[in-house]
């Protein structure tokens, strides 16, 4: 793919730690609204066709996600040791909750992980699915708070599955389980229904949400007491949804891959075999929070986390200079995610929460 050379000379610039941040927030402010532009095509009823056209796209697509592998390569089987260093004590790498704004990164953390109790309606005793469960936050914290369920958590990262299960280990946890398998060949076959299933910011990874959620459909438990459930975080724009694309630059390029930005309407138009009961919105600056959380860490942390990268990227056999290049990749984007998030006081993005049931 060609890349203009001064934008090259930029992107070695920023893979250098060269770039000060008071330099880089307000280009990053200026490329969110230049993708706002691009998104807008001058009217309701124009904007309305393009995200029909976008969704019979999607629905066309011959499978669930397209690069996997990416996902991995770019944040799932990053050494473990060096995202703990940036991530809360639940090593949760998705949005958490700051109702008050003061709240420290543990606190938020476990208050997003209490809303998706909640609204996921969960009690001890169920059957629960955390689908895409990066590495365990909500896994660990559903096993403790409910000893009596069964959790199951899906990875396709075979790292991410060794640090859940030495956590699960060593605090005495035997109701939890780890499989490491791709959503997009991965199947129960009937062997397995559950009567809860979470899905924590995965969705973004994927593109046909047609045959996802069909699949999702078919592990619900089909009958019992009471409904199944299906519960989703993604983040998303208010209206838009659009495809990271490699030629969209440094994001789409280097850490979203084959990504989805949805629309927070996005998932009602995929309504096939689950039915929608309602939904949330939680305003964008909640991410940003928790992303300047994430970046205050990982610079507190930075003469480890390079050293850490170092030693990852030889391993791999990759030089030195490529971990300390991925130390700073990391650190533009969790400015970027900052940056994106609170543009327009929080309500351009943000993250929708959804809750679906089984069709009968």
């Amino acid at each position: 793919m060609f890349i203009d050379p001064l934008l090259q000379v930029g992107y070695n610039l920023l893979d250098k730690g060269l770039v000060p941040d008071f330099v880089l927030r307000p280009v990053i402010r200026a490329l969110c609204r230049q993708r706002l532009r691009e998104i807008d095509h001058g009217s309701f009823e124009a904007n309305y066709a393009a995200k029909m056209q976008w969704i019979e796209g999607v629905r066309a697509r011959s499978q669930i996600a397209d690069v996997p592998e990416k996902a991995n390569e770019q944040h799932y089987e990053v050494s473990t040791s060096f995202m703990l260093s940036c991530l809360g004590p639940y090593a949760k790498y998705s949005a958490c909750l700051y109702p008050t704004g003061k709240e420290t990164l543990e606190e938020a953390e476990i208050l997003m992980l209490e809303s998706y109790c909640e609204k996921a309606q969960l009690r001890d005793g169920l059957d629960i699915l955390d689908l895409g469960c990066g590495w365990g936050s909500l896994s660990l914290y559903l096993a403790q708070k409910y000893p009596h369920a069964k959790i199951t958590g899906l990875s396709n990262s075979t790292t991410q599955k060794a640090h859940i299960d030495s956590l699960a280990k060593a605090r005495g946890l035997t109701n939890i389980e780890i499989i490491t398998a791709d959503v997009n060949t991965h199947d129960f076959n009937g062997a397995r229904h559950f009567d809860r299933i979470l899905s924590i910011e995965m969705f973004e990874h994927m593109k046909n949400y047609k045959l996802l959620m069909a699949k999702v459909a078919s592990w619900l438990s089909p009958d019992g007491p009471e409904e199944s459930l299906f519960f989703v975080h993604i983040f998303c724009h208010k209206t838009t949804p659009y495809h990271f694309e490699e030629g969209d630059g440094w994001m789409a390029q280097t850490f979203f891959s084959g990504g989805t930005m949805p629309s927070h309407d996005l998932l009602l138009y995929f309504q096939d075999d689950l039915t929608h009961i309602r939904s949330w919105y939680v305003n964008g600056k909640h991410y940003a929070r928790t992303s300047e959380d994430w970046l205050r860490k990982q610079d507190a942390n930075a003469k480890a986390g390079i050293a850490e990268l170092e030693k990852d990227a030889v391993a791999k056999g990759l030089s030195k200079e490529d971990g300390r290049k991925a130390f700073y990749r990391f650190r533009v984007f969790y400015l970027a995610v900052a940056e994106f998030f609170a543009l327009n006081d929080g309500q351009e993005w943000g993250v929708g929460h959804y809750l679906f049931k089984r069709k009968a």
